[in-house]
């Protein structure tokens, strides 16, 4: 998942929420778990703002004529050697999509230390899901004990990814992996061929690393020095009302349209039975808007009660309903453009 932003699972009810449930699935042997993401994102983050404090969004401009681009002209193409741009529409792009589906297809198992820790992407825990957690407990002890790792695929959000699985203390692990092209090789790097070293160099190094070493490595060493240091300096000005600005009231934070934010797939999970009124209500107004009537009036009073509850949805409902009414460019809109597109076509 390399693209992704970092993915974090809510809390409620005193534990960690999934956000992602499937089968691990091999010959005959089906094992239902839930995902959950092994790290979190603590960075501290600063936002781009104008001097009066408003944040700033991201805008497309076209250099040759001399105009903004809105995002529904926006096309997507890829450059060829040669400096040709073959486009290609979303609709060919969806084709290429993987079949939705909630299987983790483990395909092969291999040794646990045969696996490059460079290919290592990102890590996640395999809970068991459901009542019966033997399957679980059972493919866990028989990795554990063979000492080997399942490779794997499966696919989230429309894109399929590589994994491998690890187990630990009965508790199954997994790491999207990197594809072989997407590392770099000494030679591609520019590394000089290796020369073997003087004993007495090897010497001195071995007695500093020695003074240095230290049986494991102390959580309290693995600190973001740089985001504590500006966390304090954050404190102290807004302690002095040090360049401060109040952020306006109506102002909304910048989002990146390309990518469909996770937490808001989490956050409809928690409030599903609310999106799933709304869609309910939103698709009565859709038949009645559809429906002969001499008042164009209650039509037009109908897209509007629709306009408003499809703004209470998620980004990532909204964006599934685009993508049931074939709405070209849905791929690129942010929240807001596909309220405004789903009104349209409603």
């Amino acid at each position: 998942m390399a693209e992704d932003q970092e993915l974090e699972a809510t809390e409620g009810e005193g534990r960690l929420r999934p956000f992602w449930s499937g089968t691990i699935s091999f010959g005959l042997v089906s094992v239902p778990v839930d995902l959950y993401p092994a790290n979190r994102s603590k960075r501290v983050s600063l936002r781009m703002l104008s001097p009066e404090g408003v944040p700033l969004a991201r805008r497309y401009y076209d250099e040759r004529h001399d105009r903004e681009i809105e995002r529904d002209e926006i096309v997507r193409g890829f450059e060829t050697d040669d400096g040709e741009m073959v486009l290609v529409t979303d609709a060919e792009l969806e084709a290429l999509e993987p079949d939705r589906t909630r299987d983790i297809d483990l395909r092969r198992f291999v040794p646990a230390d045969s696996i490059d820790a460079r290919y290592f992407n990102r890590g996640y825990f395999l809970a068991p899901s459901g009542e019966s957690t033997k399957a679980y407990r059972l493919l866990a002890a028989v990795m554990e004990e063979t000492e080997r790792a399942g490779i794997a695929t499966f696919v989230m959000r429309g894109k399929e990814y590589l994994v491998a699985i690890f187990a630990e203390n009965g508790i199954m692990q997994a790491q999207t992996l990197r594809f072989a092209d997407e590392l770099r090789t000494p030679d591609d790097v520019g590394l000089p061929e290796p020369r073997k070293a003087k004993a007495a160099d090897v010497k001195k190094f071995t007695r500093a690393i020695g003074r240095l070493k230290k049986q494991s490595l102390a959580e309290t060493e693995l600190r973001d020095e740089r985001a504590e240091r500006l966390l304090k300096l954050v404190a102290r000005k807004a302690k002095k009302g040090e360049d401060t600005v109040d952020l306006p009231e109506d102002a909304e934070a910048p989002a990146d349209s390309d990518i469909i934010d996770l937490m808001e797939v989490l956050k409809r999970s928690l409030r599903g039975a609310q999106d799933r009124k709304a869609e309910r209500k939103a698709s009565s107004s859709k038949k009645r808007a559809s429906q002969p009537s001499k008042k164009g009036g209650a039509a037009r009073s109908s897209r509007a009660a629709a306009g408003a509850d499809l703004s209470d949805w998620s980004k990532e409902a909204l964006y599934e309903r685009a993508q049931k009414l074939d709405i070209e460019g849905r791929s690129s809109m942010t929240k807001a453009q596909l309220v405004r597109a789903l009104e349209r076509a409603g």
